[in-house]
């Protein structure tokens, strides 16, 4: 007995020719370029009668084609802030952890001079005293009177007592009035110069006069931002005025160097008379 056999169809064939079908293809492709010959000859016709319709309709058309493309951009925008946002608050939290596990750096010490004790010598401090840094004061960028004053203020914290600021017009050369620690009366002059303007011996003079006769100084100082003379020296030295000039201010306001009217022995008091 004879098993007939069934043909297999081969995947690489082609399909036959279909007169059919492709004169349906022309025709379709032919009606769909007539049509489209009519309406661009209808939008022309229109464009010509109605031009302000016409444009209206280009604009809303470009409008919404802008308002797309906008929306499109701005999907992008705001995905790509997200991220930026993102990475933002990552770099954050990892500069805040970081400074968390960070010691924090202790502050240096400051070490400034002592108060003044009685005989303008440095009180001892208590164990438990905060001591604070005063800014360094610059001298040559005070006026007059803020001179007086920052001068009126190192013999208040070198223990004076009854600082007073008498300088101004009339003053009979008395610029600051102090008691000093050991009881002794403290009369200042104070001339605050350029470092080329130095004291003469005419200020000295001036001052020499008034101090111990008007003013009934114990000790009298002649306080300055610049230098002295030759001749202003020599004088003071004959009076019994010390002359403290710019580095030894500075020196003084540092604490480096004690106060000035520690350089005056103090007269012994009167001898009792014998029974």
């Amino acid at each position: 007995m004879t098993v007939p056999q069934r043909s297999l169809r081969r995947g690489g064939r082609r399909r036959a020719f279909d007169l059919r079908a492709t004169a349906l293809f022309f025709a379709l492709l032919a009606i769909l370029l007539v049509a489209g010959a009519y309406t661009a000859r209808a939008a022309l016709d229109a464009a010509e009668r109605r031009p302000a319709w016409t444009a209206v309709l280009c604009l809303s058309g470009t409008a919404a084609a802008v308002l797309a493309v906008r929306r499109r951009r701005r999907g992008h925008l705001a995905q790509r802030t997200a991220h930026r946002a993102a990475a933002a608050l990552r770099e954050g939290t990892r500069t805040a952890l970081d400074a968390l596990e960070t010691p924090p750096e202790r502050a240096p010490a400051v070490v400034v001079p002592a108060q003044a004790g009685p005989g303008g010598r440095s009180a001892p401090l208590a164990e438990d005293t905060v001591v604070l840094a005063e800014p360094a004061v610059d001298y040559d960028l005070l006026d007059p009177d803020e001179f007086e004053q920052a001068v009126a203020a190192l013999c208040e914290r070198d223990g004076c007592t009854g600082v007073e600021v008498a300088g101004g017009a009339g003053d009979l050369g008395a610029d600051v009035l102090a008691v000093a620690p050991d009881g002794r009366r403290v009369v200042v002059q104070c001339k605050r110069y350029c470092a080329t303007n130095r004291v003469g011996s005419e200020d000295l003079q001036r001052f020499g006069g008034t101090c111990y006769t008007v003013h009934e100084a114990d000790v009298a100082l002649f306080v300055t931002t610049s230098d002295f003379t030759a001749p202003a020296v020599e004088y003071a030295a004959q009076c019994g005025i010390v002359c403290v000039d710019g580095e030894d201010l500075r020196a003084w306001s540092d604490g480096a160097a004690p106060p000035p009217w520690t350089a005056v022995t103090p007269a012994p008091p009167p001898a009792r008379p014998s029974p």
